[in-house]
Parts: C-alpha cells; structure tokens; sequence
C-alpha cells in the first residue's frame, strides 16, 4: 500500500506543467466538439442526442421498464386509439371561420402595411377552390373554362380581371365568388355579390341534379354545384353573423347542417359548419343549443377541435364559474360540478394547450390564417379571435381558466411520448405554423417548450470550466502544479483515511496476503 502511495507521489512530482496545459486544452477541445454536436443535433431534431440514445439503448439494457408504456394507457382510452388511426398529425384544415380577403384582410394591409396571410397559406385556399369550384367538364361552358385558369392565377388582379370576363358571357356563381372574397371591400358588398351567386348556383344545381345518373361527367359536375351552393350559402350566413343578424345565421347555417348530414359528398364535411353554428349560438347566449350541437359532433369517432373542446368547458364552467373562489376551494375542496369543469378544462387545454394565453390575454392576437393545424397555434388564434368574447360575457369564466389550467402540464409530464385523454401532442406543429402564421410580426407559440437539454449546459460549463484551466496553466504554470497537487491530496484524503482505519482493523498477516492478491 506505502509502495503504490510513494509511486503515485513520484508520478505526480515528475509532471511538469506542459502535461497539465495539454491535459485541459484536449478535455476543452473534445468537450467543445461534443457541445458543437450536441447543439447542431438539438437545433435539427429538438431533442439530446446523449439523452436520446440513454433513453433509446441504454435503458432497456439496464432493465429500466417505463410503468405506464403507451400500451397500458391507451387500453383504457379507446379515444386516443382512434384518433391516431383516423386523423393525421399534420393534416391543415380549412378554417371555418376564415376572414373575407377583400373586405377584411386586404382592409388590414391598408392600414399596417403588413400582410397578415403567408404564400403558403394562400397556396393552400387556391388549391382548395379548384378543388371546390372545378371539375373535368368546365370546358364545356366557356365561363366555367375561363374560372378554371383564374382560381390557379397567383396574382389577384389577373384574377379578378378574369371573374369580370367570364360574367360577360354569362352569370357564373364561380365567379361572383371570387369577386365577393376578393374585390369587395365591405362586408355589405360582398353580400349583395354572394346573392347574385347564390341565384345562378342555384340553377347550374337544378340542371345538373337531373343530369346527375347520366354518366360520370354529369355526377362530377353535379358533385362541383353542390360544393358551389353549400359553400355561398354558408358565406352569406357569415356575412349575416357580420352585420349583426344572427338569427337568420343561425337559420341558414342550421339548414346546412341538415343538408350536410344528407348529402353523401366527403367535401362537405370540409366546412365544419357547425363550427359556424356554435360560435352564433353563443353569440345568442342559447346555451341549451349549444349543448345540443355539441351532444351531436362531440364523439369519439369524428376529429376534435378547440371549438368543440373549449366550448365543452365554457359550459361546464359557466355553471359553477361566477361562484368559484381559489381560496375557498381549497379550503373545502371541489365539489362534483366544479370537478367537471376543471377536467372539462383540462381536456380542453391538452387538445390544445396554446388557447389560454390568448383568452387570458397573455398574449397578444392576430388576424385567423385562412387554414389552421388541430392543436396548433394557428388553431387557437382562430378560435380566441372568435371566441374571446363569449369567455368574457360568462361571469368567472377566465378566473376559473386561469386558476386551473395549468394543471394539465402535471398530468402529462411528456406530452410527446404519450397523453392522457388524446393521442400525444405531435411535434410537427411548430414547423407547420410557422408556415401558416405570420412570423415577421407573430412569435409562433411552442409546445411542448423546448429547453436545452442538461448535456448541453453540461459540456458547456466543462468545455469552458477546462479552458479556463488550460489557460491559467500556461499562465502560471508553478502555481497551477501546487494547486493540483494540493487538490490530488484532498482528493484522495478519505480514501488514504479509510485505507489507514482498514489497516489498524485488520490482522498484518491477513492485509499481506491481500495486497499480495
């Protein structure tokens, strides 16, 4: 033992202070590559490569089982199962609120000078109107033809200027519409241009609904006029919820339901509009509708949205909000109606945690894009922006909310690996609202929040720690060599201690023959 003590004391003493320098600048420069991969993996995939790999490989050779495996959760949640087979991740939706262009977003730009919709967004609606408003036979009427190249033409000019040459020939509702979203300028305008529309869709329905079992040509043009008069229909409904006429919303949009529910056309579930109907039935307080119509689309087989979510809670809530005291609560505990409304809540929040800071006001709105991503933050614009209001007119609605919804995050610790009452939050939606918002003038809210990893504050304080070693080496080489050793003795103190306490313990001849082994 005094033999291995003496030969590390000589080691030590033979070191002189080149070794140390090269010592701490290679540990620098390899924790510093390892800081440089880290922070590149982590930038390109959101997630530690070290921790990834521990998790991934490691953990599974130690033994480490995680108790609640995404199988044993899911078997008592028959709805996250679901949705992960019918619903993609990613999928954009059209937004079935969505401003007019014309009178609402162009009137924005003119004011600001900013432009509150993306080139992909944009994109994403011209793609969907010559899904809506085209089909194979457009080039058996010369209207229809010339509608077919205005809806792929990018600049809005050239478009409007073909709506105008194609009304010439004939009264064509395709292209009353374009000029209602696109020329208008008041909501009054784009109205009385949605009527016009409304009456020659109308007829191209009427006629090609008799021609419809004719062949497939005519059963595709027919498939086209239905989307033309749901789609003006459901617009001039919007634009009575605009001018304050509601109820005759109400009325329009509830015979589109019906009319929806009728026709065996995928399209038309496209326009969510009972969406529509629910925001106008709020706006008329009649909550015992609203429960209705959420009865109805609330199911575990059709895709979720904030609008169903959210306003599932704002019911629950309102029952019990205006009463709701923090302090009482906890003193007496929850009761079996605010227990519902804070899990409503929670529900609410884990299909899409971005909606809270919006209605609390923590952060500021902007215009709805025209295409939203479920459980984004495009989607909780679109539906604060409508929706706010109605929060506000019931009585401790956002008390309830603020004092509430933060527990959720508790309940799902890693929202990306698993979730609680829905599928697990996807992690492509940052990529894909940062393409439907405006980020020039808009900070893209992210969940989960990512932070930097502890491996990476780990090399970084170690890259920096042994260059500053390396540094006061070269520096003062004597000192740093007494400062070494000194730390080497202190180091190494309780193991000399221990080993000394050992010794006196132990018979001579027993230790000999150990340390001969």
């Amino acid at each position: 033992m005094f033999g291995t003590e003496s030969s590390l004391s000589m080691f030590l003493n033979t070191l002189t202070p080149k070794f140390y320098v090269a010592l701490t600048g290679t540990s620098s420069l390899i924790s510093g590559l390892i800081l440089i991969f880290e922070w590149w993996y982590f930038r390109k995939y959101g997630t530690s490569f070290i921790e990834q790999v521990s998790v991934s490989h490691l953990r599974p050779l130690l033994g480490g089982v995680d108790s609640s495996s995404p199988t044993n959760s899911n078997t008592s949640n028959g709805e996250a199962d679901s949705n992960r087979q019918s619903v993609s991740e990613c999928k954009v939706w059209r937004n079935p609120l969505n401003l007019f262009r014309g009178a609402e977003y162009n009137r924005y730009t003119w004011v600001t000078g900013r432009e509150p919709l993306t080139y992909y967004d944009m994109n994403l609606s011209a793609q969907d109107h010559q899904t809506f408003f085209t089909c194979d036979s457009d080039h058996l009427r010369p209207a229809d033809a010339i509608m077919q190249k205005a809806w792929r033409e990018r600049n809005p000019q050239a478009r409007i200027s073909a709506a105008h040459e194609a009304l010439e020939l004939e009264d064509c509702a395709t292209a009353y519409i374009l000029l209602a979203e696109e020329e208008a300028t008041t909501i009054m305008e784009a109205e009385r241009l949605f009527k016009q529309a409304l009456k020659a869709g109308e007829g191209c329905y009427r006629r090609s609904q008799q021609l419809q079992h004719h062949g497939t040509q005519y059963e595709a043009q027919h498939r086209r006029d239905t989307n033309v008069l749901v789609y003006i229909k459901r617009r001039l409904a919007m634009c009575s919820r605009k001018l304050g006429r509601t109820r005759e919303a109400v009325k329009m949009m509830r015979d589109l339901c019906v009319f929806q529910l009728m026709k065996e056309f995928p399209l038309l579930s496209m326009f969510n509009i009972h969406e529509n109907l629910l925001e106008s039935l709020l706006e008329l307080q009649n909550y015992a509708d609203v429960q209705a119509v959420l009865a109805k689309y609330d199911d575990i087989s059709l895709p979720k949205s904030a609008t169903i979510c959210y306003t599932a809670a704002l019911l629950k809530a309102r029952a019990v909000s205006d009463k709701f005291s923090p302090e009482a609560a906890s003193r007496r505990g929850l009761s079996t109606a605010e227990m519902n409304a804070v899990e409503a809540i929670h529900r609410a929040v884990e299909f899409n945690p971005h909606v809270p800071k919006y209605l609390l006001e923590m952060k500021s709105l902007i215009l709805p894009p025209e295409h939203i991503l479920k459980r984004g933050d495009s989607e909780a614009i679109a539906y604060a922006f409508f929706h706010l209001q109605h929060w506000k007119r019931v009585e401790g609605a956002l008390n309830l909310l603020h004092c509430t919804w933060e527990g959720t995050f508790r309940m799902i610790p890693y929202p990306l690996e698993k979730g609680h009452l829905f599928y697990p939050y996807p992690i492509c939606t940052e990529t894909a609202d940062r393409e439907l918002l405006p980020t020039v003038f808009h900070e893209v809210s992210v969940y989960p929040k990512k932070e930097l990893p502890f491996f990476i504050l780990f090399t970084a304080g170690l890259c920096s720690f042994t260059a500053m070693l390396a540094l006061l080496t070269h520096q003062f080489p004597e000192l740093m060599g007494v400062f070494a050793k000194a730390f080497l003795s202190t180091l190494f103190a309780p193991l000399n201690f221990i080993m000394e306490k050992v010794e006196s313990i132990l018979p001579s001849s027993l230790w000999h023959q150990l340390t001969r082994i």
